[in-house]
């Protein structure tokens, strides 16, 4: 097991859209937690009212379904990976053309989950899939940059990677994981095509947006 847990790739902009997305997940984060404790029945009808349903597809649900998370462990994974690379990529594109790529790869990443698995009725929750977008453009932008890793593996010890081999690896994971499932009727669990497809958005689409101007 490999974590990563900063990196060593200094910021030029003061990421205030990365500081955005990071408070207002975890607001309306603990908004849920508030909800689960008065009543779990609450909890859970805020997930299904804001998360997306494949099934039963909804634009407005792509958008909400990005800042609703199932769990502390979930929302602290997406918020952590968001915080070591969501600052540099922010620098790399300027404030507002990072904003929307960030959500371009949300999109990206709830329709590929959706086109995989289009029957479920399991909510789809979680930011994963617009920080794997974030992901592939940081991979693509600083292939070099130095990331520290944590690896577990019978001991601890920590390791500098470049971030190609982390991100990459990271991405094989998915993949993997995503191709395991196919054909199996699984009804909940990780949405690893949303990762890969976010991912895939990352990579392809950073080089558009860093063109990008806005008068």
């Amino acid at each position: 097991m490999f974590f990563p847990y900063k990196d060593d790739n200094p910021r030029i902009l003061i990421p205030y859209v990365t500081y955005g997305i990071l408070a207002i997940n975890i607001f309306i984060h603990l908004f849920q937690i508030g909800l689960e404790f008065s009543n779990t029945k609450s909890g859970m009808t805020f997930i299904y009212a804001f998360g997306l349903i494949p099934a039963h597809f909804s634009i407005f649900n792509i958008f909400t379904s990005m800042f609703v998370h199932g769990g502390i462990a979930h929302i602290a994974g997406n918020m952590w990976f968001l915080w070591i690379f969501g600052d540099n990529v922010e620098s790399a594109l300027g404030h507002f053309r990072y904003f929307i790529f960030y959500l371009v790869c949300g999109i990206a990443a709830a329709l590929s989950q959706v086109i995989i698995n289009s029957s479920s009725q399991i909510p789809m929750v979680g930011a994963s899939g617009a920080i794997a977008g974030v992901l592939g453009a940081y991979m693509m932008m600083y292939p070099k940059a130095r990331v520290h890793v944590f690896i577990i593996f019978i001991f601890i010890t920590t390791v500098q990677v470049p971030a190609q081999i982390v991100l990459g690896i990271w991405f094989f994971m998915q993949l993997s994981n995503g191709l395991g499932t196919l054909g199996l009727d699984i009804t909940g669990g990780v949405a690893w095509f949303a990762h890969i497809g976010g991912f895939i958005a990352g990579v392809c689409g950073q080089k558009l947006f860093r063109t990008f101007r806005i008068a």
